[in-house]
């Protein structure tokens, strides 16, 4: 079945546009509560990021399970991973965050965990979007849910993500940038460093509900290289509005992606033979990854654009790292989810591991040049049917003669497609992308 609001994370969109209501988000409530409820009263959570909008939703959603008979636990601002880690903790029935991940504050929407810390499964999300199509009956007076505040929650958090840093090492001596967005982070990760000794130089983490994600963050990493060489820090570490994605800056002010992470990561594992499995990378990771990996004898496969599918393709592996070029990685060794605080802790590691810097740890893959361009898209059109697309990217493959990429997708959490060219030549690249965005854009009218 095709579901009519869940996309691939969650269900999200502009404030005030269906059905990103209040009136909607009472009503999720309701059918959430209904559907996680049927096995017992059970006890859902809810965090949201630092979004103005956030504090509306959180009682709507607060009101529409209590209706359902289910007892709620409200967790104030945190990232999304760490609803995942608390969900599991308090044995919940689930968790629900209240973020639009590395969107503008004007956006916003829900996203649910179940009971393990894990993304729902389609039959369970199909369920709530079938209760949403009933009237919604609140239950007897006698058996309303009831809600209460987990005052302790941020300081859960923080000592599991440094339980996640191994015990024998620290960070005393290593100065790094810190840019939380002005998300959900800014009251954990500099703590989270900071007690494992590092000197941090934070910037995001002043949230006034309106700035989040607003300049700065993973998904603008600009800032963050201008103030790792202003301070001459050792390395940065950007996060995005609602914590699951990570971007590094080298002590030269060069960014580390997510692609250069995980190559990081996993070699690490390699080198001290912990490594079992391969990774799971995405149809837009770049071609030095699988490269680098190969020439390392790693196993890596390429997965649909999003972490549930990544999710899926590790599952069905039983491999444990995997991730996006955004930075949402997934290091299912230490946890269930995307963790840009857990990530960037495993990178660190292997700095210390290796007595290397950030640098010469991501030297070991060679990156080709990757351009993209998003092309505002409202509606939802097949551009294999376009004729003028299909020609547009025979003639650019054809131009790139056998060594590039080429990948049209739409975004499954903004209104636009992606248009990426891949290939040897950085400015060939752009132009070629450029060339075939204004196809695109054309045929979107």
């Amino acid at each position: 079945m095709i579901k009519k609001f869940f996309g691939t994370d969650g269900i999200r969109g502009r404030v005030g546009d269906a059905p990103i209501t209040a009136e909607f988000m009472l009503k999720l409530g309701w059918a959430s509560g209904k559907v996680f409820s049927k096995e017992g009263r059970g006890l859902i959570l809810i965090g949201k990021d630092t979004r103005v909008s956030g504090y509306m939703f959180e009682s709507a959603l607060e009101a529409g399970l209590a209706s359902a008979g289910v007892d709620v636990a409200l967790l104030g601002p945190m990232p999304t991973p760490a609803i995942a880690y608390l969900t599991r903790t308090f044995n919940a029935s689930a968790g629900i965050v209240i973020s639009a991940s590395h969107n503008a504050y004007h956006d916003n929407g829900v996203k649910f965990f179940s009971g393990a810390g894990a993304k729902l499964d389609d039959d369970v999300e199909l369920a709530i979007e079938n209760e949403l199509e009933s009237d919604m009956q609140m239950v007897a007076s006698d058996q309303i849910g009831k809600v209460s505040r987990i005052n302790d929650a941020a300081g859960r958090y923080i000592e599991f993500c440094k339980s996640c840093f191994p015990s024998q090492s620290n960070l005393r001596g290593i100065k790094i940038a810190l840019d939380c967005a002005h998300g959900a982070t800014y009251h954990i990760a500099p703590n989270v460093l900071r007690e494992l000794g590092a000197s941090v130089i934070e910037r995001g983490t002043e949230p006034d509900g309106f700035n989040i994600n607003a300049e700065g963050g993973s998904t603008k990493p600009e800032l963050l290289q201008k103030l790792v060489l202003a301070e001459g820090a050792d390395l940065g570490i950007a996060l995005d509005g609602d914590g699951d994605r990570v971007i590094m800056v080298d002590s030269e002010g060069e960014v580390v992606d997510g692609d250069e992470l995980l190559f990081i990561i996993a070699n690490a594992e390699h080198r001290s033979k912990r490594l079992s499995g391969g990774v799971v990378g995405t149809q837009m990771s770049n071609f030095g990854l699988e490269e680098a990996l190969g020439e390392k004898n790693i196993p890596f496969v390429r997965a649909a654009v999003g972490d549930r599918y990544v999710l899926a393709e590790l599952d069905k592996r039983n491999w444990v790292f995997g991730g996006e070029s955004s930075g949402h990685l997934l290091c299912l060794n230490v946890t269930t989810t995307g963790d840009g605080i857990i990530s960037a802790l495993q990178v660190l590691a292997a700095m210390l591991e290796f007595d290397s810097s950030l640098g010469e740890l991501k030297a070991g893959m060679k990156k080709y040049p990757q351009h993209m361009v998003n092309v505002a898209c409202q509606k939802k059109i097949d551009l294999g049917s376009q004729g003028a697309v299909t020609e547009a990217v025979a003639q650019t493959e054809k131009k790139l003669g056998g060594r590039g990429r080429v990948l049209l997708r739409r975004s499954g959490t903004e209104p636009v497609v992606r248009v990426m060219v891949e290939g040897e030549d950085a400015a060939i690249v752009a132009s070629l992308t450029e060339e075939l965005a204004r196809v695109v854009s054309g045929e979107l009218g």
